[in-house]
């Protein structure tokens, strides 16, 4: 059976692979590996999603399927006031994104680790995400119903998603969910969304 980056603890040999990243002005290095998505480089998505947004101002913050890190430490080191959970399944992801933010001196503000370890009234003001579109619709469907609610009152979801890969079909079916969905961006096929509380039950 083959090895996916979502899978909690990947066979394949572990072998770290070093890249640098400038995202809002600021150079993160990072270390990627194998058996965790996107392995040596930014990927596509969430370059996009970077270019798109502007940094946060403040707050709590998710990162939700972090891999070894990059959306969470960027918003880590642009947001002085930031304090930002990682959280995924993959064992190495994890092991990586602690790395990462030790590295970056990050470490006081940035936590990478499964989501079965985030105290349970943690609450967000914002949630972000490349979300692992491969674990299939149902299940991608569930881990944002699980994770929405954690949302302060005031609180938003923002995701970059392919539009081949169902982001205009996630956007209306979390709308008809309860919460309100719109597209921030559309650029080279991706779409990135922002949610916000409805009236879901």
């Amino acid at each position: 059976m083959p090895e996916h980056y979502f899978s909690a603890d990947p066979s394949v040999p572990f072998e770290r692979e070093r890249f640098t990243a400038e995202l809002w002005g600021h150079d993160l290095v990072l270390d990627s590996g194998s058996g965790v998505f996107s392995r040596g480089h930014l990927d596509h998505a969430t370059a996009v999603l970077f270019r798109e947004l502007e940094p946060p101002v403040q707050g709590q913050f998710l990162d939700l399927g972090c891999g070894y890190g990059v959306i969470g430490l960027a918003i880590a080191r642009a947001v002085p006031l930031a304090s930002v959970i990682g959280v995924d399944v993959n064992e190495r992801a994890l092991l990586l994104a602690n790395d990462n933010a030790r590295a970056a001196g990050l470490d006081s503000r940035f936590v990478a680790c499964t989501p079965e370890q985030v105290p349970g009234d943690q609450v967000f003001d914002e949630i972000w995400s490349n979300p692992p579109i491969r674990i299939g619709k149902e299940a991608l469907r569930e881990l944002l119903l699980t994770w929405l609610p954690r949302l302060s009152p005031a609180g938003r979801m923002v995701m970059v998603m392919g539009k081949n890969l169902g982001g205009d079909s996630m956007q209306r079916w979390l709308t008809d969910q309860g919460w309100p969905t719109q597209r921030l961006a559309s650029s080279k096929g991706f779409r990135v969304l922002e949610t916000r509380r409805g009236q879901q039950g």
